[in-house]
């Protein structure tokens, strides 16, 4: 992928999902020292163990890690005055919407409070560039489809919310702070896993559709439910832009070397461009799975559009992004295969 000029990067909340994928990808195709920031609330030490091994395999930049929470406000400075980053790529966040809608604050103090003080950090101690992991939850109920990143924002949830008030403390605090600049990232669906199966998704009590049904083939599930079949869609359930992990994490890699050649601050939709419904998702993981699983039909959850479908051109176009594993077999695989690394290691 070339070689750019950073030298250091900060990587809050490494040990998630997201975060790991793009730091495998990070030591794979760049020269970049790394160091994790995570408090292992949801990521998991093994995941920190195979970035090493990772790390230790390759001929690229350095990786180091500190078990640290960003609510420790102290702690997480004196990370800061002991290293020198170039730049922060900040995933640690609370991600659970219905948990959102019942402990509101938690979303507000551990998305928005924790990241006003790593922005606050970063502007101290002359930290230029932030690439920020934000959602489509910001859009709420698009009012368009495809959304575009100009499509208005309307959260209707806590946690979109967070990320919302997160994205607009970056803007003020670029405008007063000229060598402050950012990128911001609003995944759609993220699913799938390392095409090697050395890393995936192991957040507990998941609630992704992939994730479920991938459980169920295995036995950990009894059953899966499709929240609603009365939409107005071809099918009757909801319709979603899945992006696979890997192409996700090469979009990050592609916004850090934006960031390194461009001082502009940029807004990046991150999906495909076109969706599946929640049956056509389900069909396909027992196709690939050549297991049959029970389904039963429960009622809509609150505030599910039927359809939400990025419009990805501008990250297209602008980053020269170019996806490499679109294709929800693939997608619905390699979550499987992941899912049975976990119950063979008991992760």
């Amino acid at each position: 992928m070339g070689d750019y000029n950073f030298m250091h990067i900060l990587v809050t909340g490494g040990a998630g999902y997201i975060g790991s994928h793009v730091i495998k990808q990070l030591l794979e195709y760049t020269n970049y020292d790394i160091t994790i920031i995570d408090n292992l609330s949801t990521g998991y030490q093994r995941t920190i163990d195979t970035l090493k091994q990772i790390a230790s395999s390759s001929s690229n930049g350095t990786l180091q890690f500190y078990h640290a929470d960003l609510a420790d406000f102290k702690g997480i400075e004196k990370i800061f005055l002991s290293n020198h980053f170039d730049a922060v790529i900040h995933f640690a966040a609370s991600i659970v919407v219905p948990e959102s809608v019942e402990n509101p604050l938690k979303y507000y103090m551990n998305n928005t409070v924790n990241t006003t003080n790593l922005i606050h950090l970063c502007n101290q101690y002359n930290v230029g560039k932030f690439l920020f992991s934000s959602t489509a939850a910001v859009y709420g109920e698009p009012s368009e489809t495809p959304v575009k990143e100009t499509t208005p924002t309307n959260p209707i949830n806590p946690y979109g919310m967070s990320k919302l008030m997160s994205e607009r403390i970056l803007q003020d605090a670029s405008e007063v702070n000229p060598n402050f600049s950012f990128v911001i990232l609003r995944y759609f669906n993220v699913a799938g896993a390392d095409i090697k199966n050395r890393i995936g998704q192991s957040f507990p009590n998941a609630t992704h559709l992939i994730k479920v049904s991938a459980q169920t083939v295995i036995g950990q599930r009894e059953k899966l439910s499709i929240f609603g079949d009365d939409y107005d869609t071809y099918d009757g359930t909801c319709i979603r832009d899945y992006i696979h992990i890997e192409d996700l994490a090469s979009a990050h890699i592609s916004a850090l070397h934006y960031l390194e050649a461009n001082h502009v601050n940029n807004i990046f939709n991150c999906g495909y461009g076109h969706g599946f419904s929640v049956r056509e998702v389900v069909e396909t993981m027992k196709d690939v799975s050549e297991t049959d699983f029970t389904i039963e039909v429960v009622p809509r959850r609150a505030g599910d559009p039927a359809l939400l479908i990025a419009d990805n051109m501008k990250i297209k176009n602008t980053l020269n992004w170019e996806p490499k594993f679109d294709n929800l077999k693939l997608i619905c695989t390699t979550a499987l295969n992941w899912e049975k690394e976990m119950i063979l290691h008991e992760i």
